[in-house]
């Protein structure tokens, strides 16, 4: 199959990407969040072609994308509590659970009670949501366990030859997966962190809003995925990353030696690590990801960063950390998948 790549705000490939949807194909599209792998989620076989082309086990579930709410109706009930959070953030960066109707396919849900749906805000995604008017189901479009792609070429890096068609928009604004969070067990739950915050939800339902244990750990043994990229490993480069921890000094001195062990261990290592630290850091071949003033800017950098490391063959690579909080706490769930949650404390 060759894959046609086709600029996402142009009339002729939103066309072309809507019939490709009402055909059961499968179409690479830019969201503000990250680059989306969609199909139409109302075919069960256009859904597992997802799974085929990522190499995705089918106990993960999938996000429903949507650009309007009408499009609920149908799908699944409404709980308590989401009304104010669509009103608040769709459309935009947090994906909502719903208790599901028999209409969604268990493809898309990985047999769960429950769907996962969302409202996109980049221009070019809505327009094409609007014209297919289908409810699209779609992970990011990459190869299950690498990192997430906020780029047309991470797309057809991983996706040439796979599907047809990846529509290109330019840089993903945000960088990280949307926030899930699941309103159908009574305490509104953060299954997986992203931009909008645990903060940000609690001033608009305005009550506590709790955490997964497994944000910042993996799934125990029998645990079921309730969410996407909740997996062991996830978002991972091929080389070995190792998180460090501790006292900030410290930290720039674990990072330097254990890189320049490594090298003299005939190993390609490099180091993640802040703005701030890069000249100390010099002759580990850093990699900045950002300020350490500004986890906005870490959440943006982090996946781009990553793919850059599988470019460059590196076997090791020793990483910086932020604070669990605000938007750090998205950061660190995906770092942290990332290293299989291998950490040094220093």
């Amino acid at each position: 199959m060759q894959t046609k790549v086709m600029d996402a705000n142009s009339p002729e490939a939103i066309e072309l990407a809507a019939r490709l949807f009402s055909q059961g194909q499968l179409v690479g599209f830019p969201t503000e969040t990250v680059y989306g792998l969609g199909a139409n989620a109302l075919d069960p076989q256009a859904v597992l072609s997802i799974f085929a082309a990522k190499g995705r086990p089918a106990d993960n579930p999938l996000i429903v994308h949507i650009w309007r709410r009408e499009q609920l109706e149908g799908l699944c009930e409404i709980p308590q509590g989401a009304e104010q959070l669509m009103d608040a953030f769709w459309p935009g960066p947090l994906t909502l659970l719903f208790p599901r109707t028999e209409r969604v396919p268990k493809e898309v849900t990985a047999g769960l009670p429950t769907v996962a749906i969302r409202m996109p805000s980049m221009p070019c995604t809505r327009k094409l949501l609007q014209a297919c008017d289908l409810p699209i189901a779609a992970p990011s479009a990459n190869r299950s366990g690498r990192p997430s792609p906020t780029l047309a070429s991470h797309v057809l890096e991983d996706m040439d030859g796979r599907i047809p068609l990846i529509l290109d928009g330019g840089e993903c604004q945000v960088g990280l997966e949307s926030t899930v969070l699941d309103l159908t067990h009574g305490e509104p739950t953060i299954l997986r962190p992203g931009g909008i915050t645990k903060e940000m939800a609690e001033e608009v339902l305005g009550r506590e809003v709790a955490l997964a244990g497994s944000i910042l750990r993996p799934l125990q043994e029998g645990e079921v995925a309730l969410s996407p990229g909740m997996r062991y490993k996830h978002y991972a480069p091929q080389g070995n990353v190792t998180l460090v921890e501790g006292e900030e000094a410290a930290v720039v001195r674990a990072l330097r030696e254990n890189c320049l062990l490594d090298r003299q261990a005939g190993k390609s290592s490099c180091v993640l690590c802040f703005t701030e630290h890069m000249e100390a850091l010099a002759d580990c071949d850093p990699h900045d990801i950002g300020s350490i003033q500004d986890q906005a800017q870490v959440a943006h950098r982090l996946f781009d960063t990553l793919r850059q490391l599988d470019q460059e063959g590196r076997e090791t690579i020793y990483s910086e950390v932020v604070p669990p909080e605000g938007v750090g706490l998205a950061v660190m769930n995906r770092l942290g998948r990332a290293a299989a949650f291998r950490t040094m404390k220093v």
